[in-house]
């Protein structure tokens, strides 16, 4: 149900949460893949290694710029969700922390370390974007439950946590299939082919834990006519899923073309997931206990946070933009000489 757009505390909360949804999928494509490079890490020999870190060298800040707007936008625009959001999620988002921090320092100091320090740095940047991606897996699970704190949702928060992270694996393989070539392209598509299962699994397990959540989400799912028009969503993702599948199996084709279609076809797959989560879930922030409605701040504060982030979004839209233009093709070892 779209918002009345002549009434500012109506459309303003819809607005802010559209925009916050935005930037959780934007971060979740992106940051996903650079995370996924980070756990395939250990899996390489040393020369591919510096092949990958070149991959992800010029984008995974500005990828992580997006995670700081989407908790901005919680914070200001909807801070009783912030408050309750984050005192349930404290343990994994200190986690989520460290691990950040962790990757971060890493990634700058084993080009610089001596090689006899290097391999601690590489082992340093493995463990933060474990530790970051099996926290954020661990909170979805968590959120799709409800938030609730049972000895049942601890174990599926648990299992997400499992599966975003092979499916972070899964998009940073086909990341490395359109950024190298030759050995170490195979090897990435041998990660991807491999890891496509547990992210089938992955989407299944979440797809079916949803709608057990509340009669109303299984309303908005399986009553007629909704159940008709929203058939298109789980028949595009089996023939996205399908693609992969074949594709992934048949490349590299020849003359490396069309490399970039599985991370395309990956990211495709993981927004329609995202979607489906959000429509679950809408008009919530928490589900089940508080709408964007009443989480809101008095429309005279969302106004002005407006103006604001119609200058910021534009220009982390922008940087983004620009600096996946300017290192196109492939990937080069990662230098500071």
């Amino acid at each position: 149900m779209l918002p009345d757009f002549t009434n500012p505390a109506d459309w303003l909360p819809w607005a802010f949460a559209s925009l916050m949804g935005l930037s959780i999928l934007v971060y979740v494509v992106l940051d996903g893949f650079d995370l996924g490079v980070g756990i395939l890490f250990p899996l390489a020999g040393r020369d591919a290694q510096d092949r990958m870190i070149g991959s992800i060298g010029p984008f995974w800040d500005a990828n992580e710029t997006w995670l700081v707007l989407a908790v901005g936008l919680l914070l200001v625009a909807f801070p009783t969700a912030h408050g309750m959001i984050l005192s349930t999620f404290y343990l994994p988002v200190f986690v989520m922390l460290i691990g950040l921090i962790a990757r971060g320092v890493a990634f700058e100091f084993r080009a610089k370390a001596r090689s006899i320090h290097k391999a601690l740095w590489n082992r340093v940047f493995f463990a933060g974007s474990l530790m970051t991606a099996l926290a954020q897996g661990f909170m979805l699970g968590l959120y799709v439950m409800g938030l609730e704190t049972t000895v049942e949702t601890y174990l599926f928060a648990t299992l997400t946590s499992v599966f975003l992270t092979v499916g972070y694996a899964f998009i940073g393989a086909c990341w490395l299939v359109h950024k190298t070539e030759g050995g170490l392209q195979a090897l990435s598509l041998r990660w991807a082919r491999r890891s496509l299962w547990a992210v089938i699994a992955g989407i299944g397990a979440v797809s079916l834990a949803t709608p057990m959540v509340s009669d109303r989400i299984f309303g908005k799912w399986f009553t007629f006519p909704e159940i008709l028009w929203l058939a298109p969503l789980p028949v595009l993702s089996a023939a996205l899923v399908a693609g992969l599948w074949v594709m992934l199996r048949r490349m590299p084709f020849a003359g490396d073309r069309l490399n970039w279609l599985p991370f395309a076809t990956a990211s495709a797959l993981f927004a329609l997931a995202y979607l489906g989560l959000a429509y679950s879930f809408y008009p919530y922030v928490v589900p089940e206990r508080l709408t964007i409605y009443d989480a809101a701040a008095a429309p005279e504060s969302l106004m002005i946070i407006l103006v604001g982030a119609c200058f910021v979004v534009p220009t982390i839209i922008a940087y983004s933009i620009l600096a996946y233009v300017i290192f196109r093709g492939k990937a080069t070892e990662l230098r500071y000489d």
